[in-house]
């Protein structure tokens, strides 16, 4: 049977997508249900690149997956220190080593958390640039591998209100059976022979949208406890990142003198020799 290990954060453990039972699915069940896969699920909530690698990556390397899924970062652009090159090498090391014992790897293009947060300019923008040396280097390591990598990103399906849950940071139901649709036509395109075999997920959700009475009380009772969570180290660095955005206005726009920085900073993320213990 086929084995399916999905590594990750909080959305490839299914936080969005509630079960009756109030247990969290996902896409990643969805999926593996589609290509008839066995799933060890080792995703964790507010993993990010390193945790992954450290982890996750051992435990998966343990069962020999045929596929695997390697879907971080958010939680990276959403905290303080942000470093593109070094996420660069965890997400590196951690695709080259399920490469190297065969695995199909499935990767990802994020969304833009600025637009589904419908933050301020000064706000959003940073975020928007850290999102952007993410998705470079995750493009460099999706090449140099061959993953089957999913442009969530440029995908206008990928910013549709309904596709997120009322967080607006993890997927609805909907939204991650578009991710798992998204990964099945990828493979088929690819004409691998786990898509050919098995089923397409059904797009549609099962289970009804969350009342405006239960979405209220999520936020009181959860969403709140996420935002003095990310307060405590998001906030002071987005604002220290509005700030230069203010105190580097220019005639062409508050971003561009920081925008030109860019190239460089990812340039050197992605260098070929960049990265080090790197698995052939």
């Amino acid at each position: 049977m086929t084995v399916f290990a999905a590594l990750g954060d909080s959305t490839t453990a299914g936080f969005g997508d509630r079960m009756p039972d109030g247990s969290w699915r996902g896409w990643a069940p969805i999926f593996a249900e589609a290509i008839g896969a066995r799933l060890h699920n080792f995703a964790s909530s507010g993993a990010r690149a390193a945790d992954v690698e450290r982890d996750q990556l051992p435990r998966a390397v343990a069962v020999q997956p045929d596929v695997a899924a390697v879907l971080v970062g958010t939680n990276d652009t959403l905290r303080d220190p942000f470093d593109a090159r070094r996420i660069c090498g965890h997400l590196e090391r951690s695709v080259a080593a399920l490469r190297a014992i065969g695995a199909e790897v499935l990767t990802i293009r994020l969304p833009d958390p600025g637009r589904m947060f419908g933050l301020p300019g000064p706000l959003a923008r940073p975020l928007a640039r850290r999102m952007h040396e993410l998705n470079t280097v995750t493009d460099r390591v999706a090449t140099r591998y061959d993953t089957v990598h999913f442009d969530a990103a440029g995908n206008a399906d990928s910013y549709d209100r309904r596709m997120w849950s009322v967080d607006r940071l993890h997927p609805s139901e909907r939204g991650h059976r578009f991710l798992a649709c998204s990964f099945f036509d990828l493979l088929t395109v690819r004409g691998s022979s786990m898509a050919r075999s098995g089923v397409r997920p059904d797009p549609a959700p099962t289970s009804p949208p969350p009342t405006v009475s239960a979405q209220v009380w999520w936020m009181a009772t959860q969403g709140t406890r996420w935002v003095v969570r990310r307060s405590t180290d998001l906030l002071p660095g987005l604002f220290r990142l509005a700030w230069a955005e203010w105190r580097h206005g220019s005639p062409l726009g508050t971003a561009d003198l920081l925008d030109l920085q860019l190239p460089d900073a990812v340039r050197e993320a992605v260098r070929g020799d960049g990265v080090s213990g790197k698995v052939a």
